[in-house]
């Protein structure tokens, strides 16, 4: 997947597992809950996120995701 820049953007599965759900608006604790993760790991996997992506907060991760075709959120 590619990014503005043009650079590849590679994201594990879970850490896609955390987007879609963080898209689709649960909170950490029900990301945590879906997936029997703890908390402490979704925010981990949210900071992997936020550093492959290269943005701040949750709207601009999930907005950089829909864009790239990173996820794919269902209608």
């Amino acid at each position: 997947m590619i990014n503005d820049n043009k650079k590849i953007i590679k994201l594990t599965t879970k850490e896609r597992e955390v987007l879609y759900l963080l898209a689709e608006g649960l909170s950490n604790n029900e990301i945590a809950q879906r997936l029997f993760i703890s908390v402490h790991t979704v925010k981990s996997h949210l900071e992997s996120i936020y550093i492959k992506l290269q943005v701040h907060n949750k709207v601009q991760a999930c907005v950089c995701a829909i864009k790239n075709n990173l996820i794919r959120i269902d209608d």
